[in-house]
């Protein structure tokens, strides 16, 4: 008996580092697309969606030549060149280089990638788009600029930690149709789960930076950034299940609409990337988005007494720098500055984004929609963590408002990473 769960072990292990194995150094199927079929214009387009420039495309550096610094909770990820310069870009790779590391997270001299580069999004492009995106790239202008060694600390430094992180994390699978929905909501739902990669943010992650189902959206802490990503699958913190399509397209494509206005992180997107979108992609995304299953709503919570004088003073710091924008009653002014009555980002259980935006102020993103948007001033020079508690304090607790009080802790862990 002892030696068949001998046998049995040894079997579960052997099939295990088999899986691994594939995963991880088994050559993938690749075949080029013919060259007729691509288009360097649709790839332009691609690349925009996907938010390729953002990262990679360093502060006041040359377009694509990579260098920007990414923190990850295991070091620095610095991105590569994506320029066609031979010795140091995309030179000398091959449309089947590309979508190998597009779709199986692997470079051309068979490294396994790091998933800062969200290729456990990207796997789901489908290889016509990622030869369209290839055939742009290989357009732009070449920059010789060295890529910058990786900052991460040992065991995430080598290709074994790596390997084991993607046999226990990566399926490698181009996006699939579900025959049973419309042709738009597939298109929407190809686009948020693979080159939107919304899932990168809008999903909680473990110790190991990675999430057990990467498409529930619901929601998150972004690593190193101190800004949670709100759950687009509960209609109590993002879901839009109860939007207009045409209403989440404009705040994909502008970043305000009548409902809300996008800022942090979010901003960044909008700005770079999903304002790009033709109509009729901005619609399909709506389409997928609001019909995302929603959360059940949690019960109301018990929110404790707010003490006396934390009120008093909260209620004075929002009269004398806050409601000549946001009204008196926190009614806030139509197209301008957003109400604080009823908004579901006040009332938000995780409160690092209200911390954020009162001590790092921000703006919506400037688009063709919205060129010249209304934004909020940074505080983090006028007023301390006590009279940041105390005013989001009262925020969350009047008007109609019924969320837990802000802490002076709160606002403390925050401070330090306002960006």
């Amino acid at each position: 008996m002892k030696s068949l769960f001998a046998l049995l072990g040894v079997l579960v292990l052997g099939a295990a580092a088999g899986w691994g194995w594939w995963v991880n150094f088994a050559e993938p199927d690749v075949a080029d697309t013919p060259a007729a079929q691509v288009s360097v214009e649709r790839g332009a387009y691609l690349v925009r969606v996907g938010n390729c420039m953002a990262c990679h495309t360093g502060r006041g550096g040359e377009a694509w030549a990579g260098g920007r610094a990414i923190d990850t909770p295991f070091g620095i990820v610095y991105s590569s060149n994506l320029t066609p310069d031979r010795r140091t870009g995309l030179g000398d790779w091959k449309a089947d280089d590309f979508w190998r590391a597009l779709h199986h997270g692997r470079s051309r001299d068979g490294r396994l990638l790091y998933p800062a580069f969200p290729y456990p999004n990207y796997t789901e492009v489908t290889r016509a788009d990622a030869d369209a995106m290839f055939a742009y790239l290989r357009t732009v202008p070449a920059v010789p600029r060295e890529n910058t060694p990786h900052g991460l600390r040992w065991p995430y430094s080598t290709q074994a930690a790596l390997a084991v992180w993607r046999a226990l994390f990566f399926r490698p699978g181009e996006y699939e149709a579900d025959a049973e929905r419309s042709a738009q909501w597939n298109r929407g739902a190809y686009l948020v789960r693979g080159l939107g990669h919304c899932a990168a943010c809008h999903t909680a992650r473990n110790a190991l930076g990675a999430s057990s189902d990467m498409m529930d959206l619901s929601g998150g802490l972004i690593p190193m950034q101190n800004w949670y990503a709100p759950s687009l699958a509960s209609d109590a913190e993002a879901g839009v299940s109860r939007w207009a399509v045409k209403d989440i397209a404009r705040l994909l494509r502008e970043g305000v609409s009548a409902q809300g206005t996008v800022l942090g992180p979010m901003a960044e997107v909008v700005l770079y990337s999903t304002q790009h979108l033709s109509d009729s992609d901005a619609l399909a995304m709506g389409v997928f988005l609001k019909s995302l299953p929603q959360a059940e709503p949690a019960a109301a919570p018990e929110v404790p007494p707010v003490n006396e004088l934390v009120a008093r003073r909260g209620a004075k710091l929002y009269e004398q720098h806050c409601a000549q924008c946001h009204g008196a009653r926190g009614e806030g002014i139509a197209g301008a500055y957003p109400p604080l009555a009823g908004n579901r980002a006040v009332n938000l259980a995780v409160t690092a984004n209200l911390v954020q935006m009162v001590l790092g102020g921000g703006y919506p993103p400037a688009t063709a929609g919205n060129p010249r948007p209304y934004g909020m001033p940074p505080f983090v020079m006028l007023l301390n963590d006590a009279d940041v508690a105390a005013v989001l304090t009262h925020l969350r607790t009047s008007w109609g408002n019924n969320a837990a009080p802000v802490s002076e802790l709160d606002v403390a862990r925050q401070r330090g990473g306002a960006r």
